[in-house]
């Protein structure tokens, strides 16, 4: 019963996100009519979105943070916001890694979710410019008692280059040494992405080194939870038609999972219940 209640929780929750950032702002009387609840259970949800950093609280409603498109949170920060998305997204993306195959990861909280995932495909070559992730890798080949790595491990190839607050690597040393590359699948996280601006990053030399990514892909499988949609960065590097599939969580209104099938091939919805036979 607790779980259904979370769940019910967070798709409230992300139909107020969308809908204050839709209009501007909204009014608590609204809400408790629009979805038929109380107006305590209302003033709970506006208090949890509060905490995340996506709304303000004004008196009697709510209206977004608009931060400035240069802004970018750092690891830890990020790592606290939709955590069971994060994980649903991980481990429903993990499911489209083919055993032996060549894939990439960028830097971010999503990514590094997926990596632990990973680590049961055997035999993945893992070419990556974020250091959670290569962590990830690297120590789940040190098994205890000293002995060498396990059977079907991965080979982790970690780029150069200079540390973002993300703790990814770009730059011009990164982007050479991924333009030597070819990828099967390249599992991209991302700030924002929207239908205008596409992917975006607040990053300029992140955003450059994600071009080389994209380039360098067979498939481009984008892992974002339904908070990055309608966010923008500075700098786009890529359109939405240009990705095949977006893993994203039960959060996404379904308006908003309407309007991104417009736009690209495939759409994943993590943690939606079956659909009855």
């Amino acid at each position: 019963m607790s779980e259904n209640q979370n769940l019910l929780a967070e798709q409230r929750r992300a139909l107020i996100l969308d809908e204050v950032r839709r209009r501007g702002g909204v009014r608590v009387n609204e809400l408790t009519r629009k979805l038929n609840v109380s107006d305590m259970t209302i003033r709970r949800d506006l208090d949890a979105l509060a905490r995340q950093g996506v709304i303000e609280k004004v008196h009697g409603g709510a209206v977004p943070v608009v931060e400035a498109s240069t802004h970018e949170p750092g690891f830890e920060a990020k790592s606290a916001l939709e955590p069971s998305a994060k994980e649903d997204i991980a481990r429903a993306a993990a499911a489209l890694a083919v055993p032996g195959s060549a894939i990439a990861l960028s830097g971010g909280t999503t990514t590094f979710a997926l990596a632990r995932h990973l680590l049961d495909v055997p035999d993945l070559t893992v070419v990556t410019n974020s250091v959670r992730v290569a962590d990830v890798f690297h120590d789940a080949q040190r098994p205890a008692g000293g002995r060498g790595a396990r059977p079907g491990a991965a080979t982790v190839v970690l780029t150069g280059g200079v540390r973002t607050p993300s703790d990814s690597l770009v730059g011009p040393v990164a982007d050479r040494a991924i333009d030597s590359l070819h990828f099967d699948v390249l599992f991209l996280g991302v700030h924002g992405i929207s239908a205008e601006a596409g992917l975006s990053t607040p990053n300029l030399a992140e955003a450059e080194t994600n071009r080389r990514f994209v380039r360098a892909a067979r498939r481009i499988v984008v892992v974002a939870d339904h908070t990055k949609w309608g966010t923008v960065g500075l700098s786009s590097f890529a359109a939405l038609e240009e990705v095949d599939t977006l893993v994203t969580d039960a959060g996404l209104a379904p308006e908003l999972r309407a309007e991104i099938e417009e736009h690209l091939p495939g759409l994943l919805v993590a943690g939606d219940a079956p659909a009855d036979d």
